[in-house]
């Protein structure tokens, strides 16, 4: 039988009643304030440090997000690349098993709404929600450069900074796909949220080990020129940019610090030692967005990839009242 009419018919519905339950809900609440909290203190600790910088500084206040005071070493990117799926697996892990437990979801499919409509709501609803949580917390750490630094941002740095917000939506919609993947394939939401969050702690934790491990096993014993030493560094680049937080990382160290010229330790030697380098001086943010492309391609990729597994394993389940 031919589907009538389109199949993203009662989309809108269905996002608007994800986002407003969403931004209603009292988990919404308590991650906003997780999120806020922990995003506080690296900001606050780095505004401190940076109002006692005396020598110029051209990208001073992008320092706000990439610096890392003595007292507590851990920088603003690095805690939302913490807290982001975090927050992505609880707006995710039930967006589908908990209209099964409850019995709602035949319900909703009897309305003239497909399926592809229901889960792309769910989804949007939901990504929506979160850069919505993310907008927020970018506006109040540019307030509070704004205040306690007492200068403009100029404008190439508002643009480094938008575009790491949109980056930062990208990598947690990653998540928030792989949440609703479980969702989708197990109707217990205690078990999507444990495998959800499993899924993070593997390649958060375990998965640069394990990368490293391998790169150590095919590199040779004594490394006879400079093409080997570099082939080795990009195969454990190319193992280590399979996690998401790995390009994410990367994404962002070439949106702000305008300095990288690219990626890996001897890759990074050699550039500073080729004729004509001048080591230090800043890209322009055209060839920094060129440097990263591949890195913000690789995540909007998996985010699609993944939601169309979701989407394959939701047209394949049955739906009973």
């Amino acid at each position: 039988m031919q589907r009538e009419g389109s199949p993203f018919t009662g989309l809108g519905p269905v996002f608007m009643k994800e986002f407003s339950d969403h931004l209603t809900s009292a988990r919404m609440m308590v991650l906003m304030l997780f999120v806020i909290v922990f995003g506080a203190f690296p900001v606050a600790s780095s505004l401190q440090q940076l109002r006692t910088v005396t020598e110029s500084d051209p990208f001073l206040f992008l320092r706000v997000f990439t610096s890392a005071p003595e007292s507590l070493p851990i920088s603003f990117v690095f805690a939302l690349n913490l807290i982001v799926p975090i927050m992505a697996i609880g707006l995710g892990f039930d967006a589908v098993n908990s209209e099964f437990n409850r019995r709602t979801l035949s319900r909703v499919l009897s309305q003239p709404i497909y399926r592809d409509a229901l889960l792309l709501g769910k989804f949007l609803g939901s990504l929506a929600t979160l850069a919505v949580a993310l907008t927020a917390l970018w506006l109040i750490v540019f307030g509070a450069g704004l205040l306690l630094l007492g200068i403009p941002p100029r404008g190439v740095e508002v643009a480094r900074a938008a575009c790491f917000l949109l980056v930062t939506v990208a990598y947690g919609g990653v998540w928030l796909a792989a949440a609703m993947l479980f969702s989708v394939i197990f109707r217990s939401t205690a078990t999507s949220a444990l495998c959800a969050l499993g899924l993070w702690l593997f390649f958060f934790f375990l998965w640069p080990m394990i990368a490293s491990a391998i790169t150590t096993g095919f590199a040779p014993t004594q490394f006879r020129s400079v093409d080997e030493v570099l082939g080795v560094e990009q195969l454990g680049s190319v193992l280590a940019r399979l996690s998401p937080g790995t390009l994410f990382s990367e994404s962002v160290a070439g949106l702000l610090n305008p300095e990288t010229r690219t990626f890996g330790v001897f890759a990074n030697y050699m550039l500073e030692r080729s004729p004509g380098a001048l080591p230090g001086t800043p890209l322009p943010f055209d060839q920094s967005l060129l440097l990263i492309w591949p890195q913000i391609t690789g995540l909007i990729a998996g985010m699609i990839v993944i939601f169309a597994a979701a989407y394959v394993v939701f047209q394949r389940e049955e739906v009973r009242a």
